[in-house]
């Protein structure tokens, strides 16, 4: 069995204060990456880093909201200072203000989706992407999805719009930076049990609609994405790029 190593790799991770963001930065210390980890909330995702360090990984915590286009590149900006090099990109800093009828989207909420979910992902990449081809090196990026960006996503209409951009961006991009040696891969998680999740996971009905067409009938955990997203990063993926890997239990297959 090969095990996935990033020993030497430098990885910045979006959203890594709590949830799946949390998850990869855990499994991505485990196989040995060097780590960045942004969060909006400095000192919660400073308490991730701190929690790390204490098992032998180096890690950077930096309060950086991804809406801001100014903190996105000051993110890959400040990886680059301390580690002199970024070779893994994970974009997985999320939010769905809005749970209701599309056609009753407040803009406030439809203008925070699209900066942080869909505004922040393209620019960390954009940042992320002109610091591998200037040092002439090579580099993966992954971006967290959703199912909702797969299949019509009733009551989460902005939120499933920014995930199928996501997708779209992925595809671009896969063809706009393999020329220079970076590959760029999504994945599509089903409902986990997050915070983002719990206008989902709080209501019984809801949940069970979901279950009703997943096929292992159970919400995932954070901890079951994460491995997804660190093979995507690693080597072990050297011949994968533009495409989205559903981890959802089986719904998208329904």
């Amino acid at each position: 069995m090969t095990t996935i190593d990033l020993t030497g790799k430098v990885a910045i991770v979006s959203g890594a204060s709590r949830g799946i963001g949390e998850a990869i930065a855990r499994s991505f210390a485990a196989a040995g990456a060097r780590l960045v980890l942004g969060s909006r909330q400095q000192a919660a995702v400073q308490q991730v880093a701190d929690a790390l360090a204490v098992s032998g990984a180096e890690v950077l915590a930096v309060g950086a909201h991804v809406g801001d286009t100014e903190q996105c590149h000051r993110l890959v900006a400040q990886a680059v200072e301390r580690f002199g090099q970024v070779d893994v990109l994970v974009n997985c800093a999320g939010t769905n203000p809005f749970f209701g009828p599309l056609v009753s989207v407040d803009p406030g909420a439809y203008q925070k989706t699209f900066d942080v979910n869909l505004r922040g992902a393209v620019e960390l990449s954009r940042a992320f992407a002109q610091h591998v081809i200037a040092r002439d090196g090579a580099g993966s990026i992954v971006s967290v999805s959703s199912v909702a960006g797969l299949r019509a996503a009733p009551l989460q209409g902005v939120y499933g719009m920014t995930k199928a951009a996501l997708i779209s961006l992925t595809q671009t991009l896969a063809f706009e930076l393999g020329p220079s040696k970076i590959r760029v891969n999504a994945l599509a998680p089903g409902l986990v049990e997050t915070r983002l999740a719990a206008a989902i996971t709080s209501s019984e009905a809801l949940v069970q609609r979901v279950l009703e067409r997943t096929a292992l009938g159970r919400i995932g955990r954070p901890e079951e994405i994460a491995p997804a997203a660190l093979f995507l990063a690693s080597d072990a993926a050297s011949f994968i790029t533009g495409q989205t890997l559903a981890v959802d239990g089986g719904f998208s297959a329904y």
